[in-house]
């Protein structure tokens, strides 16, 4: 084989390796996070453990007493679950480590809350969920245990309405 008939040869395995290197991005880019492993703690002592969870679509709400963002969305937090429970949703709101706990418990008894309401009180919770800082921060969990959206900020309802449908088929 002569040199001319080699030329082909670089720029093919040139193209394949980023081919092949497009192709590693792409899927990473686009496959989604595990929702970390932790163990939330109920307002009543109880513990939610990632194994309660499994096979589950989960919302993760990090949220304040003291953040108006927090407390005038959770009525549509409230009708958002309420609409999906009985597809197998479950619903955990995160109260952020500052937030104290009698407040926490005195406002999910006055709004009489339906879902399950943890303190984060280490802030362990916040950190392992990527050092949540930011209130409201809503985490959607499929089946799977991936993250497939992360709200920051009052979330569009409709979308994550039918985000949610989606999720609770598959």
């Amino acid at each position: 084989m002569s040199s001319s008939s080699k030329a082909w040869v670089k720029p093919a395995l040139a193209a394949a390796v980023i081919a092949g290197l497009g192709f590693a991005a792409y899927t990473s880019l686009n496959s989604a996070p595990a929702a970390p492993q932790v163990t939330f703690t109920g307002i009543k002592g109880e513990r939610i453990t990632p194994a309660d969870l499994r096979g589950k679509v989960v919302m993760v709400n990090f949220w304040a007493t003291s953040c108006a963002s927090c407390v005038a969305e959770m009525p549509e937090m409230v009708d958002t679950y309420n609409k999906f429970k009985g597809q197998g949703l479950e619903f955990i709101a995160v109260a952020m480590k500052y937030d104290p706990p009698n407040y926490v418990v005195n406002f999910t008894e006055t709004r009489q809350l339906p879902f399950k309401v943890a303190l984060d009180i280490t802030g362990e919770a916040a950190k392992a969920y990527g050092d949540v800082s930011l209130t409201p921060t809503t985490f959607v969990i499929d089946k799977d245990g991936k993250i497939i959206k992360r709200y920051v900020g009052k979330p569009e309802f409709a979308a994550l309405h039918a985000l949610l449908a989606k999720a609770l088929k598959g």
